[in-house]
């Protein structure tokens, strides 16, 4: 089966063997969508291969029929069982994989406009799909099908009520990211660890935190789109709705031009005004003010998040750092973290420089760990629940 990861400016893919273990083969992405050396990288597992290289310049569209072809040509399309697609915002009808129907994709059509940076391309690979083997199952995934737990109080927008009739509320994402955590906390924490009062923090280009006890998602910093919440790479986050009324009267910015600077100009890169890359302001930030701001900023507001959460779940017992920034960047950990003591988070600075999977102090009360996370294998899993309740369990097995 293939996990499909579609984002604005990457598709990231992965097969795995049928089965209960579900073996993964072959792992990879299509990255740099939109610039001139879109670049394909392969992890081939079972041979143990790595290969990298640019491909051209690709749009979305010519980067997943380039991938759809390299795919049939290295694995056969023919031999695939089904293919799992991370749809971002499945709204508030969907908190469970769905098999890909014509119904579905209507009403997802229908949604564009809660995740017009990522559905449209989502919906095209489908379609592609669909064209070059009709036959083959096709599964979506919801990023928001997690969050769907969260109470009402957490989910609720203070605006007027009619808009809540057109869905308009917190939906919350990174989703198949936080399920797959949960699994691995209880792997490896005990399913007592995983009960409990639990803070993850999924920091990347696209950061967001989520409050969970219980098992189960209780808030989480991201809302309506996955532009609001904590500042990401070159998303804003949070931002005072005035300031729409403010720069549309100042510098005449239309609708589309405010939701291209939230999404494409702002976070990291608009304040630092030179990176969206975490790594590239640490190295530059002792003699650009610019780029030591934007770092400041981002620790800044995720350890105000872990604050108001750690006070959302009645205290605090498990605090997990995932996601490219999360799992790498120690001096991150260690600046976010630093004035926590009050909520029991103690960092144990040797175990934090060497990234490892429990990085507090024997002291603190609190447990902060680092783990890795795997939207894809969440994917094949859910894939696999699909067709295993399918009442129509036909078709090819690889």
């Amino acid at each position: 089966m293939l996990a499909i990861n579609g984002g604005s400016s990457s598709i990231k893919f992965a097969v795995y063997a049928m089965g209960d273990a579900a073996p993964l083969r072959l792992r990879g992405k299509v990255e740099r969508i939109g610039l001139r050396d879109t670049t394909l990288t392969i992890v081939d597992a079972e041979h143990n291969q790595h290969d990298s290289r640019v491909i051209g310049d690709f749009d979305h569209p010519a980067a997943a029929n380039f991938l759809i072809d390299w795919l049939d040509q290295k694995i056969g399309l023919a031999s695939l069982a089904a293919v799992g697609h991370r749809i971002v915002n499945g709204g508030a009808n969907y908190n469970a994989p769905q098999r890909i129907t014509p119904t579905l994709l209507d009403t997802l059509r229908a949604t564009i406009a809660y995740a017009p940076q990522h559905l449209p391309s989502a919906l095209a690979v489908i379609d592609l799909f669909h064209e070059r083997a009709p036959s083959l199952p096709q599964i979506a995934c919801f990023d928001t099908a997690f969050h769907r737990t969260m109470p009402r109080v957490a989910k609720i927008l203070p605006i007027p009520r009619r808009l809540q009739t057109q869905g308009v509320e917190r939906y919350g994402f990174h989703g198949l990211s936080y399920a797959f955590l949960m699994q691995e906390l209880a792997r490896v924490a005990g399913a007592e660890a995983a009960q409990g009062r639990v803070i993850l923090a999924h920091l990347g280009n696209g950061a967001s935190l989520a409050a969970v006890r219980g098992g189960t998602s209780i808030d989480t910093s991201m809302g309506f789109t996955p532009a609001s919440g904590v500042m990401m790479g070159a998303r804003c986050g949070d931002l005072d709705p005035g300031l729409v009324g403010y720069l549309a009267h100042t510098e005449q910015m239309s609708a589309d031009e405010f939701d291209h600077m939230v999404n494409h100009q702002s976070g990291l890169l608009g304040v630092s005004e030179t990176s969206s890359d975490l790594r590239d302001l640490l190295a530059c930030e002792t003699d650009d003010v610019r780029a030591a701001e934007a770092v400041a900023l981002f620790c800044y507001q995720i350890k105000k998040c872990i604050g108001a959460y750690a006070a959302a779940l009645g205290g605090l017992d498990t605090l997990v750092f995932a996601g490219g920034i999360g799992e790498h960047a120690a001096v991150i950990r260690t600046r976010i973290c630093d004035g926590l003591r009050f909520l029991g988070i103690e960092i144990d600075e040797t175990r934090n420089a060497t990234n490892a999977s429990v990085i507090s102090a024997n002291t603190g009360h609190v447990t902060v760990r680092v783990m890795h996370t795997d939207e894809e294998a969440m994917i094949a899993k859910s894939v696999c629940y699909v067709l295993d309740h399918s009442p129509d369990k036909d078709g090819p097995r690889s």
